[in-house]
């Protein structure tokens, strides 16, 4: 049977996509009290894996009508200039926040800045480092994302068509890929030295598992998440997950891991998206799924719009907290360290991305009115000229 592709958009999955967005800015800001409210701190994953699992569901909910209706090379064509147009946003933003950051350094005679984002070999040899910048190796800190989803969806096409006609198959093939990755520790090479940050071999997993959801994977598991052992077993899994964090954060409760159990799950490894992270994430989505239904009421609600909104347009709002992390970082710096500072530069770089989020909505929104009704206005006054 062919994979149900779904006709209309699960606001939950935008909602979690803007959350996930507004947890990595939060993240990237050092120091950060406010950061704790991130769901790094209590358990295995966090919000990167939330992004990757939605990119690849949202992927194969826009792409996937496209091949079954235009066939393969329209859409390919269309996943392709997808992963273009993220390609310049990376590149556009590897350009501003390297001028942000030299500015600042040089501007406060702070040579720290540039070491504390790993741009001092741009600044050294920029033009080596630029060209190694353009082949996706060379990534300062925080900008490790968006090579890793440049990555995905320029091989998404092969697939997504694999999807949409052996969904089983190609799902178990994306796990031995993961098991080869691990097995023989394959990576990609990253400039001046070492392996991405985000191993694409290791997180397609996690994509490819996303747009098998969207494909009707999510309805075929529907049963087994809606079975009450299925949520005890992820709370169980949550809250051993909480525990072994808290020693993270308390080095006391350390020794209260026995020792073969450390050495099983240590180290916890995000570059592989290690199997504990993986199964943490799925612990999360099972208890999400089973208590926020797709027609939960409060994803009308003008309290969770914000989030929705920026979850919409991920790419500009993720691009722009990465700019906007940097920022505040500068100001805990120069201006004060101190808590309200932290809470007043996390609360007002969440709400610079909502009203970014809110303004290219407005401007979607107008332009879709303006395309909507120029038709009518043509027939109402054929005067006006153009086409009819």
């Amino acid at each position: 049977m062919a994979p149900t592709i779904p006709t209309d958009r699960d606001l939950r999955l935008d909602l979690f996509r803007g959350l996930a967005l507004w947890f990595i800015f939060l993240g990237h800001v050092p120091s950060n009290i406010v950061a704790w409210i991130t769901i790094r701190n209590y358990g295995f994953s966090d919000a990167t894996e939330i992004f990757i699992f939605v990119s690849g569901f949202t992927a194969a909910f826009v792409y996937g009508r496209a091949m079954r209706d235009y066939g393969f090379v329209v859409s390919s064509a269309r996943i392709l200039k997808r992963a273009w147009q993220i390609y310049v946003a990376h590149i556009f933003l590897f350009v501003i926040y390297m001028g942000q950051i030299a500015y600042v350094a040089r501007g406060f005679q702070n040579p720290l800045y540039a070491e504390e984002m790993n741009i001092l070999e741009f600044l050294q040899q920029p033009d080596i480092t630029l060209v190694q910048a353009l082949l996706l190796k060379f990534k300062p800190v925080n900008m490790d994302v968006l090579p890793l989803y440049i990555v995905l969806m320029a091989c998404f096409a092969p697939v997504l068509w694999l999807l949409l006609k052996r969904p089983t198959l190609a799902l178990g093939l994306s796990v031995v890929l993961y098991a080869l990755t691990w097995e023989f520790g394959w990576n990609l090479p990253a400039y001046p030295s070492g392996y991405w940050f985000f191993n694409p071999l290791a997180w397609q997993l996690l994509f490819v598992f996303g747009a098998w959801c969207a494909l009707g994977g999510a309805a075929r598991l529907s049963w087994l998440l809606r079975s009450r052992v299925t949520l005890t077993i992820a709370i169980a899994y949550l809250v051993f997950a909480f525990l072994v964090t808290l020693t993270w954060h308390i080095p006391r409760f350390a020794p209260l891991i026995p020792k073969w159990l450390a050495e099983q799950i240590y180290p916890i490894d995000k570059t592989n998206l290690d199997v504990l992270r993986f199964a943490h994430f799925l612990a999360v989505a099972a208890v999400t799924v089973y208590f926020i239904p797709r027609d939960w009421g409060p994803l009308k609600s003008r309290w969770v719009q914000p989030a929705i909104l920026c979850g919409q347009h991920s790419l500009e709002i993720f691009c722009l907290g990465v700019f906007l992390a940097f920022a505040g970082h500068f100001a805990l710096v120069e201006v004060s360290p101190g808590i309200p500072m932290q809470i007043f530069v996390s609360v007002l770089g969440i709400l610079i991305m909502v009203a970014v989020a809110w303004l290219l909505s407005w401007y979607k929104d107008a332009t879709a009115r303006k395309v909507a009704a120029r038709p009518v206005a043509k027939i109402a006054n054929p005067s006006l000229g153009g086409e009819a």
